[in-house]
């Protein structure tokens, strides 16, 4: 099973739709939000039919959890179960405790990503604000395998490197 991972999207449809489009490429099974999403990003999300689950961010005070009340958009931290393996999915590191398999965390707008107890990820920006780069990961729950994947503005292709 793979899951693509985005954070800090800030409401840029055009850049979101290009790492969706690049993570159906790779046939995905989930995509993962860790927040600074946008309306109109959780719109296209919606709209793309694909499995996610996303937490809101601190920009995110426009999105009303009743409105999207059958949508998988929670508070964070929020805990879930994939394929066996455990997550914990949350815009702010506020909640880096070892306690599941993952954890992935948002709000810096920089890619890391370190194994230790845990899989600790932040899958960079998708705004391009800190930088020229749309950025995201892809994890193979496998092996807990870790991609990072990333697109300079200029440039038409995605790039691919095996990180964790």
């Amino acid at each position: 099973m793979k899951i693509g991972v985005i954070s800090d999207t800030h409401n840029k449809i055009e850049y979101t739709k290009k790492i969706i489009n690049f993570f159906k490429s790779k046939d995905i099974n989930y995509l993962l939000h860790a927040g600074d999403i946008g309306v109109d990003v959780l719109d296209l999300i919606i709209k793309e039919n694909i499995e996610f689950i996303a937490v809101l961010g601190n920009t995110d005070k426009d999105i009303s959890l009743e409105k999207y009340i059958n949508a998988p958009i929670y508070k964070e931290p929020h805990y879930f179960k994939l394929n066996g393996v455990t997550f914990k999915l949350m815009h702010h590191p506020y909640f880096l405790t070892p306690d599941v398999d993952v954890i992935i965390y948002g709000h810096l707008h920089k890619f890391e990503c370190d194994k230790k107890k845990s899989l600790y990820l932040n899958p960079g920006e998708v705004c391009a604000r800190q930088k020229p780069k749309i950025e995201g990961a892809l994890i193979d729950l496998k092996d807990l395998s870790v991609e990072y994947v990333y697109k300079d503005l200029n440039k038409e292709t995605f790039n691919i490197n095996k990180v964790c």
